[in-house]
């Protein structure tokens, strides 16, 4: 929605992988060990797909980066590939939500098999039960979507992200959202941050 607005390209780094695991290729398959445990995908690997995403023609005009950067490592990175490319990284998003809240809304997230549109079992679901509305493909729950899998994922970004945000912080280019209540209301509280209007 952000994208959209901003006419900038969204650039979710969980989705590349995704689409490498479902290609097979070498690094969908590493990637997949890691995303499958609830892990973060090593921060070289990362940093070498979202360069090479963001050289794309469709990215110069501006992106919105979302799952990227994930460590301190990263964002270092982020920050002399956007030097490279003459743009600067501002404002960083940091986006407030209770765990439970985490848990709930990700373990109810349902996935199409055929043309990847999301769904959630309470907040949108289909129309059919477990089937698509855009191409009626049978719908699933990803790996990394069971409660298990999400827990052990807070784990990860409590220990490995929060020193990422405090690094954007301490620059002075971090806002921090509610990310609390329907779709909407969040992406009006991000626009007005990014069109300087605060929350």
């Amino acid at each position: 929605m952000i994208a959209d607005r901003h006419h900038a390209v969204h650039v979710s780094t969980g989705d590349i992988f995704r689409t490498a695991v479902k290609k097979r290729t070498a690094l969908g398959l590493e990637a997949k060990r890691y995303m499958d445990r609830g892990q973060l995908v090593p921060d070289a690997t990362v940093i070498g797909i979202v360069e090479e995403r963001l050289a794309e023609p469709d990215a110069e005009r501006g992106f919105v980066l979302d799952g990227f950067p994930r460590t301190v490592d990263q964002a270092q990175a982020l920050e002399a590939i956007a030097q490279r490319r003459g743009q600067s990284i501002a404002p960083v998003i940091n986006l407030l939500v209770p765990h439970e809240d985490v848990v709930k809304r990700l373990s109810g997230r349902r996935v199409c098999r055929e043309c990847g549109a999301m769904y959630h079992l309470i907040l949108a679901p289909p129309t059919n039960a477990g089937l698509c509305n855009r191409c009626n493909g049978e719908l699933y729950q990803r790996d990394d979507d069971h409660e298990d899998t999400i827990l052990a994922r807070l784990d990860v970004y409590t220990r490995q992200t929060d020193p990422l945000v405090q690094h954007y912080r301490s620059r002075g280019v971090l806002t921090e959202v509610d990310g609390t209540g329907q779709q909407d209301a969040v992406a009006n509280r991000i626009a007005a941050v990014l069109d300087g209007r605060g929350q």
